[in-house]
Order: structure tokens, then sequence, then C-alpha cells
């Protein structure tokens, strides 16, 4: 699929800022005064920048807020309701820790987990698409959880739990590809489900159903080389994931170091995102003779 930049945008820093919430919800650090505005205004900046950034990928977005009246059946509307609750829920925890330095801990544990049920439905906005195979199995919301904990425990400083999350990670980005490079033809769907012509026997393409590129192939059939492929994948997996890990385990942390491991991860899964949507094989591609 096409991989836009506000998608990947999104997903990335809204993972980030969320992630960062769910640690400070918890406890897992509780800064007070001006180092908790630094920390508060870090982690709701990322999570709404993101989520501002997705608006850039409707054609109305002065109507996005339509979207939320389908809660009951749609992880797009539940993913904004969650955001929107949660932002609403950690604003008196946050503000208790910076201007009265009395934080809320019980509203800061019930955000926590709102936040982490925010980045899940993110990852269910794909993972439930059964159109594109590669994202519809469980190790796409297991990367977007372990992203969003590995790089917010990094964002908190909790270095100790940060290290093996990022070493879950690498595992979860490899399992990703590995098992996705094989489910989109292994599907049930192909070419003569695709056509409806099945029942004549083996179809096979004589000619391009149009003379020119369409919506769909622009958005939906989207080719990256397999060198390409291979080149990002292994810069994602040793950036967002390999090198923080082993510089948050064999080296003494310092802010310094914090700082190259979060511009790393930061690189690295803005590499693996837009990766995740450019190797994403939608099935209208066998309409086209792409399998």
């Amino acid at each position: 699929m096409h991989p836009a930049p506000s998608l990947i945008l999104f997903t990335v820093l809204s993972g980030l800022g969320f992630g960062l919430m769910v640690w400070l919800g918890f406890g897992a650090l509780v800064p007070l005064g001006w180092v908790g505005f630094v920390f508060w205004a870090l982690a709701y900046g990322l999570a709404g920048g993101g989520l501002l950034a997705a608006t850039f990928h409707l054609g109305h977005p002065e109507r996005a807020w339509r979207a939320l009246s389908q809660w009951r059946t749609s992880w797009l509307s539940r993913e904004g309701v969650l955001s929107i609750v949660t932002f609403a829920v950690m604003a008196p925890h946050a503000a208790g820790s910076v201007f009265l330095d009395r934080p809320l801990p019980v509203l800061g544990a019930l955000g926590g987990g709102l936040a982490l049920l925010t980045v899940f439905s993110t990852a269910m906005i794909y993972a439930q698409l059964r159109s594109v195979p590669r994202w519809h199995h469980w190790t796409t919301p297991a990367v977007f959880m372990l992203a969003a904990l590995a790089g917010g425990g990094l964002l908190a400083g909790q270095v100790a739990a940060a290290g093996p999350l990022f070493a879950l990670l690498a595992v979860a980005l490899a399992l990703h590809w590995h098992m996705g490079d094989r489910r989109f033809a292994a599907g049930p769907d192909t070419a003569e489900s695709a056509t409806g012509l099945g029942r004549i026997g083996k179809v096979r393409l004589l000619a391009p159903p149009h003379t020119g590129r369409n919506y769909l192939l622009r958005e939906m059939v989207h080719v990256v080389g397999r060198k390409h492929a291979a080149r990002l994948r292994l810069i994602a997996l040793a950036a967002g994931a390999v090198v923080p890990a082993v510089l948050l385990v064999a080296l003494p942390a310092g802010h310094l170091l914090g700082a190259l491991a979060v511009l790393l991860h930061l690189a690295g899964m803005l590499a693996a995102r837009w990766l995740f949507f450019a190797e994403a094989e939608h099935v209208v591609g066998l309409y086209y003779g792409r399998r």
C-alpha cells in the first residue's frame, strides 16, 4: 500500500506519546514541578501531534469528528474515543504533579491503562483487515505495543525495563517480516476469486484492466524492490531496536546516551513503519495480476 507520510508520523509519534503516558500513569516515574511539565508536555505533544498528523490523510479533515460515533464497530473510532478519554483522565494527574506537587495515582493508573488500550486500538485498525494478509496477524499488535512501551520507557528513563523491551521488539519485528512474507501467497485469495472466473479454470492476465494508473493502483498496490526492502529492514531492526538495547544494557546510563538511543529508535521506527505500509499487499492487486 502507499506509505503516506501522515500515517507514518501518526503511528510512530502517537505510539511514543501514549507509551510515555503508560509509564507516567503507572508511576514508574513521578516527575514534579517544572520537570514534570517537561515530561507531560512531551507525552501530550507526541500523542497529540501524531493524531493531528493522521487528519492530513483525510480528504476532509474537518469531518474527522464524525468517526467518533462508530465506536461500536470501528477500531478507528475506538482509537479516537480512547485517545480523548485518555487525555481527559490524565489531565488532573498531570496538573496535580506539575502545579501542586500532588499527583493523583488512581487517575494516573486509569489513564495509563487507557493509553495502552489506545495503542492497541491503533494496531487493530490494521490487524483487523483480512484484505491485507500481512497485517492480519498477531505480530501487528505485538510490534505496535512493544514499540510504544520500549520507546515510552526510554523517554521515561526506565533503562532497566526498556532494554529487554527493545530486545523483544527486535524479535517481534523479525517475526512480523518473516511470517508476513508468506501470508499473501499462502492466503485463500487468488486471481480466480478476484475476477470471479474460477469456475472456468486457471486465470491469467491477458492485458492490464486500465491503460494508466488509477486510485487503486496508486493507494493499494505499492511494489518495493527486494534489495531495497532488505536494506530498510536491516536499518529498522538495528536502529529501532537492537542498537538501543545494546546501548542501554552494555553502557552506563546518561542523558547523552539516552538522547542517542531515542534518536536511533525514532529513525528506525520511521523506516519500519514505511515498510509496514509499503510492503502491505492488498488482495485487490490480484485483479491486476500481482501475486
